[in-house]
């Protein structure tokens, strides 16, 4: 955004991070809102579910206990315990119980039938195998549960319920999937023992048919859902299943019939019948989206032979979230808004001296260390002023010392510079004499006829001119200006050679110097010029450090690929403030007139172009330690000068 003020920047990013901010708490919060609605509503239709169940369960309950108080009638059991069939089939017959049941028999305790209330003329066949009849023989308790009948089984009961069990699909949707009319009956059963004297003389086995009983599902729906409607319709359904076809509902078609013959769709046919596991989740039911429970029936041998379903109309609860949902996007809307407003105004009061700030730093970029915001508005930002005023008097105060110290460092340099060219001179006008000295000495050596004590004083002569003259050559090498170049060499021949220069200096008189080389010769690819102006530094400061004297240890070794210089002194040490200074350049712990403050700063300077790290190890009273350490192969090292 090239070429806007501060403020319309900050204005643009608050109000953008206000909005993104806003938008993504409206768009959690109908997240959250809808996930937990549709929770919500779930629960409660499984809760639905639960209740249709107990309905469900509570009719049977009603079936088993109304043939319980048939089966204590004494002369009925009189009869069977007698043997009397025909007169226990009359008696069964003066019964008022047919009404009740769509298949009603009469069992003796054999399990054979003895009397069928909607088909008397078929006798003499044993149901001992049908399960609830051989539990309640087997117990001499009431068994319930809902059974599966062929259409053959119901044809032989009676005509009348076969006809009721056949259930065929809408025209509209004739065998969808290819499902064919469905003619088997599912039915709630109930097999009760009759006992007398303690002995299981006969049983009743009595059924009430599921294919097409409306009034069960409807039933189910008043219990559960109390009557509920939106606009005109029923919210809560119900519906029995055999296998995946609706054989008992209150769901409609599209023209208001009962939707019986419809199936389950084939996700929900999967999880329910085929895997026997219940299913809550929103579907489309026939011609309208519910929010669903699906729950499996099983026959007493615990095989899924159908379904209960209950379902709750979706529209009028997505009707709800839908406005709960607007009503949460316009609230927040509304305060994004405000928020908006509030921003604006908040901007326009409290950034009011930006401008002079910004005016004020743009002059002092110019270089005009005069400028100042001159404003003190009340609050944080008159704090903001007061603290940038005063940041701008440390920093033209700073940079007048720094001025006043640079140009005594300059003045310091170029006599430093100057002597450092006088003494080069004199070394090299030491160093002709020197060699004619040494000349000299050696043809007089050669002379046969010295005395012994002659010879002596010419060895010493000759051995402390060639130590002269090492020391001249060594200060004007170290004294000669070179380009800058990085090239093989062995760090400890380099130190070596250090070492002995240094070594000839009067404040090392008092100084004992060790020196430890790695075994392996150490070959770097650097400047050896560089480096060994910082282990000349390092060596001087060490020397300065021990004023009466001590021990300098100088170690060489290889480390993890590594060339490691180790100086170690014995001095006063270095306080552990300043050690976090010691590399800032003119930072010096000297007296005045006793150093510059350059030296660490150029020695650090030279380690990192060569890739190095410095590290320093000080306690006062004890001595300090500086260790370099470079790469074998040194890839930032100096670039040439002229």
């Amino acid at each position: 955004m090239p070429g806007m003020t501060t403020r319309s920047k900050l204005t643009i990013w608050l109000i953008g991070l206000l909005l993104a901010a806003n938008s993504i708490i409206a768009l959690a919060t109908v997240f959250h809102l809808r996930r937990d609605f549709k929770a919500e509503v779930q629960r409660r239709v499984r809760l639905d579910l639960n209740s249709a169940r107990r309905v469900y369960t509570d009719t049977m309950r009603d079936r088993q206990e109304f043939l319980r108080g048939v089966a204590i009638d004494g002369s009925l059991a009189r009869a069977l315990h007698e043997g009397k069939a025909e007169f226990a089939a009359e008696t069964f017959r003066s019964l008022p119980i047919g009404g009740e049941f769509d298949l009603l028999l009469l069992l003796d305790a054999s399990g054979t039938v003895l009397f069928r209330a909607h088909n008397p003329g078929l006798r003499g066949d044993s149901l001992r195998d049908d399960p609830l009849v051989g539990r309640a023989l087997a117990t001499r308790r009431p068994a319930s549960g809902t059974i599966l009948f062929p259409a053959s089984a119901l044809l032989r009961e009676s005509a009348r319920v076969a006809a009721a069990a056949t259930v065929a699909p809408p025209e509209a949707d004739a065998a969808p999937r290819g499902a064919p009319v469905v003619s088997d009956g599912m039915l709630i059963a109930t097999a009760v023992p009759i006992s007398f004297e303690e002995h299981v003389v006969g049983a009743l086995l009595g059924a009430t048919l599921l294919n097409g009983h409306n009034d069960l599902v409807d039933l189910i729906k008043d219990d559960v859902f109390q009557g509920d409607t939106f606009e005109g319709r029923e919210i809560g359904t119900t519906t029995l299943f055999l296998g995946d076809v609706r054989i008992a509902t209150n769901v409609r078609t599209g023209d208001g019939r009962r939707a019986v013959g419809t199936r389950l769709s084939d996700e929900v046919r999967r999880r329910v019948i085929d895997n026997g596991q219940p299913w809550a989740d929103r579907a489309f039911v026939v011609n309208d989206w519910y929010i669903t429970a699906y729950e499996p029936i099983r026959d007493p041998s615990a095989r899924v032979i159908g379904a209960l379903y209950v379902g709750l109309l979706e529209r009028p609860f997505r009707r709800a979230l839908d406005i709960n949902t607007q009503v949460i996007l316009v609230t927040m809307g509304l305060t994004t808004a405000a928020s908006f407003v509030l921003v604006l105004f908040v901007l326009r009061h409290l950034l009011g001296p930006v401008d002079r700030i910004i005016g004020m730093s743009r002059r002092i970029i110019g270089g005009d260390l005069t400028a100042r915001t001159d404003v003190r508005p009340p609050g944080d930002m008159g704090l903001v002023c007061q603290a940038i005023d005063a940041m701008v008097d440390a920093v033209a105060d700073r940079e007048r010392r720094l001025k006043e110290y640079a140009q005594r460092t300059i003045t310091e340099s170029e006599k430093l510079a100057s002597v450092g060219r006088l003494a080069a001179g004199v070394a090299h006008e030491i160093n002709n004499p020197l060699t004619g000295v040494l000349s000299f000495a050696h043809l007089l050596r050669e002379e046969g006829q010295l005395a012994e004590k002659d010879r002596h004083d010419l060895d010493i002569i000759i051995h402390e001119t060639e130590r002269v003259r090492e020391i001249v050559r060594g200060l004007l090498d170290f004294a000669r200006q070179r380009p800058t170049h990085k090239a093989e060499f062995d760090v400890n021949e380099m130190v070596r050679h250090t070492l002995k220069l240094v070594g000839s200096q009067r404040e090392f008189e008092r100084v004992e110097v060790r020196q430890e080389f790695a075994a392996d010769p150490l070959s770097l690819n650097g400047d050896r010029s560089q480096l060994q102006q910082v282990l000349l530094n390092l060596c001087f400061n060490a020397c300065e450090a021990m004023e009466g004297g001590g021990h300098l240890t100088v170690r060489t070794a290889r480390q993890n690929g590594n060339v490691r210089i180790e100086v170690r002194d014995t001095g006063h040490g270095i306080a552990r403030a300043d050690i976090e200074r010691i590399f800032e350049p003119f930072f010096t712990t000297k007296a005045v007139g006793k150093g510059t403050g350059l030296g660490l700063s150029i020695s650090y300077g030279i380690v990192q172009k060569h890739g190095g790290t410095f590290e320093v190890d000080s306690e006062l009273g004890k001595g300090s330690t500086f260790v370099v350490t470079i790469p074998d192969r040194a890839d930032a090292v100096a670039a040439p000068t002229p």
